[in-house]
Formats: C-alpha cells, sequence, structure tokens
C-alpha cells in the first residue's frame, strides 16, 4: 500500500472533490481518466497536456507504471515519478485505476464490495475512502510523549 503521508491523502481528497464539481471524466482517456484527474490535482497540468505526455509512452496508466525508470525523465515518466513521489507505487498506480485494493474496499461506506473503474461516483467513493485509510496509517504513526499521559494520570488523582 501507498506510503501514508500528507501530500497523498490532501491529493486524493482534492481529486474526489474536483470529480463532484463535475472535472471531465473519462476512463479511456489518460488525461481525464482516474490517475490523470489525480495528476491534475499534483501537477497543476490540464488533461490535454497529460494526455501528450502520456502519449510518450505506451498502453494504460498501468503498463506506463511498470514500465517507469526514473533516469530517462522521458515526459510520461516525469508525470508517473510525480505519483511516486507522493507516495504511490506501481501497484497503488494499477489499483487507482481499476478501484481494486481490498485494503481500501473493505473500508467503503456500508463495507466491502467491489467497484466499476470508469463510474464516476465509484471512482469518487473509492478515492475518498483510500484518503481516509491512508488517513488512519499516518495517525497510527504518531507517538505522545509519555510525559502527557503522566500528567494527566495525575491529575485525575489529584
Amino acid at each position: 500500500m501507498a506510503h501514508p503521508n500528507i501530500e497523498l491523502v490532501q491529493a486524493l481528497r482534492a481529486t474526489a472533490k474536483r470529480l463532484k464539481k463535475g472535472a471531465d471524466y473519462a476512463w479511456g482517456n489518460h488525461g481525464s481518466c482516474n490517475c490523470g484527474n489525480l495528476l491534475q490535482a499534483v501537477t497543476q497540468l490540464t488533461k490535454e497536456e497529460i494526455l501528450k505526455y502520456a502519449h510518450t509512452g505506451f498502453g494504460e496508466w498501468t503498463e506506463l507504471a511498470v514500465d517507469y525508470c526514473d533516469v530517462t525523465n522521458a515526459p510520461v515518466n516525469l508525470l508517473i515519478s510525480k505519483l511516486t513521489h507522493i507516495g504511490l507505487t506501481p501497484s497503488d498506480i494499477h489499483n487507482l485505476e481499476y478501484l481494486e485494493d481490498r485494503e481500501v474496499l473493505q473500508q467503503l461506506p456500508g463495507g466491502f464490495r467491489w467497484l466499476k473503474r470508469n463510474v464516476r461516483e465509484d471512482v469518487i467513493v473509492y478515492f475518498e475512502t483510500f484518503a481516509s485509510v491512508l488517513e488512519e496509517k499516518l495517525l497510527m504513526q504518531i507517538t505522545l510523549p509519555e510525559e502527557l499521559f503522566m500528567e494527566e494520570t495525575q491529575a485525575a488523582f489529584s
């Protein structure tokens, strides 16, 4: 699963919000599919620019992520690099496109169910749930100093 971090959580939530507000969505278009919309949120590139860069490689986002090479700096690799920089792995990119990370699906409102990759509402709920899962993981990484708990305990017995 992706590396939990604030930038990725914010990007997922921003993408879901954009889609709710009617951003262009077309699963078969590199610039306005699931990853294309996420890239629009994190790069400020237009769907047309993303499409142009994506077409310097071959295949869907899932194949582009697997073929990614951070040395060449080809335009499509710059896009994949941005996704990996915010904490996604090639597997996460695949799962974002196909909405199939089981950990995310287990946490969907209403319980586990399969979602359809090309249905805007399913993409929105998946991105929102993915953000919540990462946010929970991020919160679990925070440790509070023991002194804080000692002061609370002492105050309770005073």
